[in-house]
């Protein structure tokens, strides 16, 4: 049934075919040379495509290779697979490479199924429409059952870079199935990992140049994954992971806590038309990363506007990418580009990039919108036409180094202009100003309008009942809330949503702050803010006028925290004299 686990290396391409457990086959399309001309096979170790054959009462070919090994592949596949009997073919993500075998393939069995995540059914839809009718997309917790125990269950793992990621866990092996997870792009005869230490290397590397810049949604897969009990990873390259799946499971939670963890952080936005841009984009995060820049990679095909909103919020940088179609960005960039302007503070720093076949319009649009804007570019706009060289590739990372570079400056620079502002403040007002507070919106309702103000001078009054206190001033409706009776909601922000901009420190007649936000009406009829960290229904007990505030004194009637792994937003001042 399979070859000998261990061959002897002849530096061609071949397909080494070895048994891994019940009924289950791995197929190795092997080349010992570079594969592509991107920034994760530039160690030059050649790699291996892992395909996986299933047969048991039906039979599942799970992720055929890219047309580099299509001739070869299907060779060998042809001896071990009748291919009339074959039922499914499970894809772990669709792109064009991989697409041109399995047109081939399908051609050749009519009668089988393709099993895949919904975006990879809706692009397939799209590619090749006579397939239509052979498609069948899945969710995680789906399950197909290919009989003698083998009853395969479906995990959908979306990332910016393959949003149509699916993997699959085999309950008779055991075997998780983890197609861009957990790989490695090194080739040679060895088929597990019991030299596990000796692929460290290659293991991190493959992981900062895939994942590294959507190490957010690794983590959820990652979570997704462990409830499976998989005693087996069987990647789509490299080695097969049995001897150190537990490590290397750590390993991958680590490294991405570690890029999560960096001080700086930079927001990638792209969209890519024909794949070009994205392999720019992640030329880019390689040079920000090897900097100690923490990436946050969007594909703005995929993301809404309230996760792009949030990353362009928090992040001390933004990079924008995007292909010209028709002479235009893309929608998703022209939305993007949009969140920007009206949310990014002008002294982050910003970079441009795209590709194009003809023109590039649609990058110079958005270097002239950013410099309009008054943003500082951290690189020269990069252009690239059609597909990346090397060259280019290597352009890419030294740009997204010098971006790394000038942001550390910048920072550094504004740290030193704080120092120097703070430094002409009265030292008894620079004191008072280092009292914190958690940074708050306090809503209130006269009779069928609701306001809303902000505020951080609250603090825990009592414990039994449970009370707080707060210092309102006049313009901040405190005549709804200086008469015991009165009701309010105390909304506790959360740290990195920049919920603030909607609200002033002053109630202005006319403006209505909610127009924007999720709201939902609290028991006592004011309104709680759903992005709120947790809040709080209180009514007022006491009052007493003290200088310019009111202070008042009120009881918790009702709370909820909205968000368990949050923190709270607290708002540092300069000078105790003003906000």
């Amino acid at each position: 049934m399979s070859t000998a686990a261990t061959l002897t290396p002849n530096h061609s391409r071949d397909v080494q075919v070895v048994e891994i457990g019940k009924n289950t086959l791995i197929l190795r399309s092997r080349t010992w040379d570079r594969l592509k001309f991107e920034v994760e096979y530039s160690r030059q170790r050649g790699t291996t495509a892992n395909s996986y054959l299933i047969q048991a009462d039906k039979k599942a070919l799970i992720d055929p290779p890219g047309e580099s090994f299509t001739e070869i592949y299907l060779q060998q596949l042809a001896q071990h697979l009748n291919f009339t009997t074959l039922d499914y073919i499970v894809l772990g993500h669709v792109n064009p490479n991989r697409s041109a075998t399995l047109q081939v393939l399908l051609s050749q069995v009519p009668q089988a199924t393709i099993i895949c995540s919904r975006p990879a059914a809706n692009a397939l839809k799209t590619a090749f429409p006579e397939l239509e009718s052979r498609i069948q997309a899945v969710r995680s917790g789906d399950t197909l059952d290919l009989g003698q125990g083998h009853h395969l269950s479906f995990v959908t793992v979306p990332t910016p870079r393959w949003a149509d990621g699916l993997c699959t866990y085999d309950a008779a092996t055991k075997i998780l199935y983890t197609d861009k997870l957990f790989g490695a792009h090194i080739c040679d005869d060895t088929l597990f990992d019991e030299d596990w230490k000796g692929l460290d290397a290659e293991r991190r590397y493959y992981f900062e140049c895939l994942h590294a810049p959507q190490a957010k949604q690794v983590e959820v897969a990652l979570d997704k994954l462990s409830a499976l009990g998989a005693r087996c990873y069987a990647p789509a390259h490299g080695p097969v992971v049995r001897y150190s799946l537990s490590r290397f499971t750590y390993d991958y939670r680590q490294w991405c806590q570690g890029q999560k963890s960096q001080e700086l952080s930079v927001a990638l936005l792209y969209a890519s038309a024909y794949g070009n841009t994205a392999i720019l984009a992640n030329a880019i995060a390689q040079g920000l990363i090897q900097n100690g820049v923490n990436v946050e990679s969007i594909n703005c095909e995929l993301a809404d506007s309230a996760e792009i909103n949030r990353i362009v919020e928090t992040c001390d940088g933004l990079i924008i990418g995007s292909p010209t179609l028709g002479g235009h960005a893309p929608t998703q960039i022209q939305t993007a580009l949009g969140i920007v302007l009206s949310v990014a503070a002008k002294t982050k720093l910003a970079g441009v990039f795209g590709s194009y076949g003809w023109s590039g319009e649609a990058i110079d649009l958005i270097e002239s919108k950013l410099k309009d804007a008054n943003y500082q570019l951290g690189f020269e706009t990069l252009r690239v036409r059609f597909s990346p060289t090397p060259e280019i590739l290597q352009q890419c990372q030294e740009a997204g180094a010098l971006f790394a570079q000038n942001l550390k400056k910048t920072k550094k620079l504004r740290s030193s202009r704080q120092v120097v502002t703070e430094a002409h403040v009265d030292r008894t007002e620079q004191a008072v100003g280092r009292i914190i507070g958690s940074l708050c919106v306090v809503t209130t309702r006269d009779e069928e309008t609701h306001k809303g103000v902000l505020t951080s001078w609250v603090s825990q009054a009592t414990f039994n009942p449970p009370g707080i206190m707060i210092a309102i001033a006049n313009e901040q409706n405190a005549e709804l809330m200086h008469h015991p009776g009165d009701k309010f909601v105390l909304n506790i922000l959360k740290e990195g949503r920049n919920v603030r901009r909607y609200f002033s420190r002053h109630s202005t007649l006319g403006d209505n702050p909610f127009a924007n936000l999720d709201t939902k009406t609290a028991l006592n009829g004011c309104l709680i803010l759903n992005e709120a960290l947790a809040y709080l229904e209180c009514t007022v007990q006491n009052q007493l006028e003290c200088g310019d505030r009111w202070l008042i004194y009120a009881v918790i009637d009702h709370g909820e925290v909205l968000e368990n792994e949050g923190v709270t937003a607290l708002e540092h001042r300069k000078s105790g004299s003003y906000y």
